[in-house]
Order: C-alpha cells, then sequence, then structure tokens
C-alpha cells in the first residue's frame, strides 16, 4: 500500500510538473505580447535580454553564451546597432575587441516593457480574483520561489 501511495505521488508531481512547464510557456507569451516587444527575432531579443542582465560583453563572449557563431553574432548585434539600441567602445584589454553597452534608448525600452507587464499583472490579479483568492496567488509565488531556488 505505501509504494502504491508513493506511485500515486509521484504520478501527481509528474502531471504537475507537466501542467506547470506548459502554465509557464503560456504567461512568458501573454508577457511578451503586454510589452510591445516589436519586432525582434528571438535571437535579438536574448542578446538585448543578456546584455541587460549580465552587462557589457564583447561579441565574442556573446557569441559563446548564446551558442551561436561570432560571424552570428555579429550581424545580429550590427542590427542592433543600426536601431540605436546597442553601443560599443573599444575593449581596454585587447583593442582588436569591442565591449558592447546597451544603450540608453534600450535600457528606456526595458523600463517601459517592465512597466507594462507589470501593470497588465496588477490590472489582471486585480480584477480577475477575490481577495482571498489574490492571497492565493501570493502564496502560489512563494512556493514558486522556493520552487526555483531548489
Amino acid at each position: 500500500m505505501i509504494e502504491q501511495q508513493g506511485d500515486i505521488e509521484a504520478a501527481r508531481a509528474l502531471a504537475v510538473a507537466g501542467e506547470l512547464r506548459v502554465l509557464i510557456g503560456k504567461l512568458r507569451r501573454r508577457l511578451r505580447e503586454e510589452a510591445n516587444a516589436g519586432d525582434f527575432t528571438p535571437s535579438q531579443a536574448s542578446v538585448l535580454s543578456r546584455l541587460e542582465r549580465e552587462g557589457p560583453a564583447t561579441v565574442t563572449a556573446l557569441a559563446r553564451a548564446e551558442g551561436v557563431r561570432p560571424q552570428s553574432m555579429g550581424a545580429t548585434v550590427s542590427l542592433l546597432e543600426a536601431v540605436g539600441l546597442v553601443s560599443g567602445t573599444p575593449d581596454p584589454n585587447d583593442g582588436r575587441q569591442t565591449v558592447l553597452s546597451l544603450t540608453a534608448a534600450a535600457r528606456k525600452a526595458f523600463k517601459a516593457g517592465r512597466a507594462a507587464r507589470e501593470d497588465w499583472l496588477f490590472r489582471a490579479i486585480r480584477t480577475g480574483f477575490t481577495p482571498k483568492e489574490q492571497k492565493d496567488i501570493a502564496i502560489g509565488v512563494a512556493l514558486l520561489k522556493r520552487l526555483v531556488d531548489s
């Protein structure tokens, strides 16, 4: 009986894991829609996000981190420079390389996108859920934090 109970609990955990994966994917897509990310390709958006999270980097470092060839990353970065979201300065340690950073325009766009996503979440929680359900969501967020940190 104990073994069966363990099997049932394992099956339940597996089902929850699958549902959570799908749900997180849907939430990510919805948050991207709310941010109005524009016409960026996934690779361009990934580079911008990486520069925002991790700070300045060379094309070579970005290519390595993104798992692409430096030539491919160079093309991606060139387009981002052309639209004024990324700028480069000579690497103080190796003058042959350029250190890339987000521009003020990119930082402003990130801030606006973050605000739009938070506003959508706020409105959806505030208008779509009872006060008790809002407390349940807060408990769920705390549990998800524990999950991420495990």
